[in-house]
């Protein structure tokens, strides 16, 4: 059961992601929970006592956060249910593709189009959005590997540990990590 200070922690994080993200408060404080909980790969019931919430809750909340790969389900051969625990994947980079920002761009122009004879004023926001979708589809690639090279020099000088033996750098053939290999 957790204590006062990690339920509170729970809720801080719950109400951050509803208002940042829209997040339901429930798949927030859900999210807090996995980031302190011991042991980390919990029980739907587990987590329902520990966040004083229903089993339907829990659940629709777990759909949530794996939708955005902030957790996983796993189950030990055996095991008649599923641990629930962050998904070890979530520590790579979110939003950083650039191809995602590209789309955007493209999807702007569609709209830039529609607005070909209106005033510049009219068209001046997409105009913008444009220019900053393609400022961070092109930015964004470098911004990543000088992210990876300052995470390697805080592994190398202990200030970060390092999780396993693993790779946890996107290579070509594991677009997420080695470390997606071994989930």
């Amino acid at each position: 059961m957790p204590n006062d200070a990690e339920l509170l922690f729970a809720d801080h994080v719950g109400r951050f992601y509803a208002r940042q993200y829209g997040f339901p408060p429930m798949a927030g404080r859900l999210l807090g929970h996995l980031l302190v909980c011991d042991p980390p790969q919990q029980t739907i019931d587990e987590l329902a006592d520990a966040l004083l919430a229903s089993r339907s809750a829990i659940t629709g909340a777990v759909k949530l956060l794996e939708t955005y790969g902030l957790a996983r389900r796993t189950r030990t051969a055996g095991e008649r249910m599923d641990r629930v625990s962050l998904n070890p994947d979530n520590r790579q980079p979110q939003n950083f593709d650039a191809a995602l920002h590209q789309e955007h761009a493209a999807l702007f122009r569609e709209g830039l189009a529609l607005l070909a004879d209106a005033p510049p004023e009219r068209r001046a926001p997409l105009e913008e959005m444009i220019a900053l979708a393609e400022f961070l589809a092109e930015r964004l690639p470098r911004l990543v590997d000088e992210w990876y090279a300052h995470r390697d020099e805080l592994r190398a000088s202990g200030r970060l540990p390092t999780p396993g033996n693993r790779s946890d750098r996107p290579t070509p053939d594991h677009p997420h990590g080695e470390a997606a290999r071994h989930v």
